[in-house]
């Protein structure tokens, strides 16, 4: 449910200042909190900055976290300047070498290392810059029986797969890491692997029990001493059918408990992002026009999905709220007020394309041009993986709520 600053905000702008993002960083805060309290103390939580790099997101997120995914040299740059001192974990595919060497400079102090050229240029940019220490996790795409993977909304392991290395490409890269019989600069800490996203907490747990278990039998394997730490990665579930229904932490954690039990020595780490900031954005927007065609109800709002890309990449209905308005007084046109009242209604945006749909035959008591639709969920890859420019409509507005 819509909480009621975000309600105040939203029915208090005027059409001009719509679209807009609001940000409810107290929920924020009070959700991070939540959360970091079912974790075990020992478990270190990282946030994965992809997720929404707005600085009042990391700001927020900050007392709760122990550090920050990137990835890219770009995310490096903005999370180090927006939580200046945060640890930063350095990960994805495709790194280049400037952006390592950006890296280096920035002091991040953790390289999720995806292929043997990557460790290469790492190697060789830490010896340019004379850096003695570099700490390093090999991103292992850890093999898993297909059921171990079943809910999972994207899978980018378990299979061939584009990220990270196949167990034998490990091998091949122990050479190169002090502690593996070397003497360079890099030096192999653990062990990282982003399997799969969308699962809930059982089949997380699962997937981290197969990920630490091949940490410690390659560490016992090879006598890496020095491998005392597993990133068993993010993707914890989030339901956009279902708001309400939200990843059960607490169980997680209980069950962390128990695998870090079994693996005395090692520290574990998770890095979760949609999972922490999703549910407190909100896109607010309003409805120009309501029409029907063939037979269905169509909105048609300010914005659309340049700005909030999720129902499209995802294929799902944004859940929302409609937030009347009482325009009586302001009616001004000799027509009456476009609406349709007790059926189903499929929201659109503003775009030349039959793809702009945020929301399909979503049955609704009343909506009337004029009225406020406040999308949930809009907290996370939402205007960060929206695609602006097209048609050159004007960006919304944001607003970070904090009282």
């Amino acid at each position: 449910m819509i909480t009621s600053t975000v309600r105040t905000l939203a029915t208090e702008l005027t059409g001009d200042d719509l679209p807009a993002y609001v940000y409810d960083l107290p929920a924020l805060r009070a959700h991070a909190r939540a959360v970091r309290d079912a974790l075990p103390p020992g478990l270190e939580l990282y946030y994965a900055a992809k997720a929404n790099p707005a600085p009042p997101v990391l700001r927020t997120l900050a007392p709760h976290v122990t550090g920050y995914e990137v990835a890219s040299g770009g995310e490096a740059e903005h999370v180090r300047a927006a939580v200046p001192g945060a640890p930063l974990a350095f990960g994805g595919p495709g790194k280049t070498e400037g952006e390592l060497r950006r890296a280096l400079t920035l002091g991040v102090e953790r390289f999720h290392v995806e292929s043997e050229q990557e460790l290469r240029l790492l190697a060789g940019a830490a010896e340019d810059a004379g850096i003695d220490a570099v700490d390093v996790l090999l991103r292992v795409n850890v093999p898993l029986a297909s059921d171990e993977l079943g809910g999972a909304a994207l899978a980018m392991g378990g299979g061939p797969s584009p990220f990270g290395l196949d167990p034998e490409a490990v091998q091949r890269c122990l050479p190169l890491l002090s502690g593996a019989g070397s003497r360079g600069p890099l030096r192999l800490r653990g062990i990282h692997a982003h399997l799969a996203s969308g699962l809930d907490a059982p089949a997380q747990l699962t997937v981290a029990a197969a990920i630490a278990d091949w940490a410690r039998k390659l560490s016992e394997r090879h006598g890496l001493d020095d491998l005392t730490e597993v990133n068993v990665g993010g993707g914890m579930g989030v339901d956009y059918a279902h708001p309400d229904r939200r990843f059960d932490w607490a169980a997680y954690g209980k069950g962390m408990a128990d695998l870090a039990l079994r693996h005395p020595g090692r520290t574990l780490r998770i890095e979760p992002g949609r999972a922490l900031t999703v549910y407190c954005g909100w896109y607010v927007t309003e409805v120009l026009d309501i029409k029907h065609s063939g037979g269905e109800a169509f909105a048609v709002l300010r914005g659309g999905t340049h700005h909030i890309r999720t129902p499209a990449t995802k294929q799902h209905d944004q859940p929302f709220q409609v937030l009347p308005m009482d325009t009586t007084a302001t009616w001004t046109r000799p027509w009456a007020r476009p609406a349709v009242r007790e059926e189903p209604v499929t929201l659109v945006g503003q775009l030349c394309t039959p793809k702009d749909v945020l929301a399909r035959r979503v049955q609704v008591p009343e909506l009337r041009a004029g009225d406020r639709v406040a999308f949930a969920m809009a907290g996370a890859y939402a205007w960060n993986i929206s695609h602006h420019d097209f048609l050159m409509h004007p960006r919304p507005g944001f607003h970070y709520l904090d009282t």
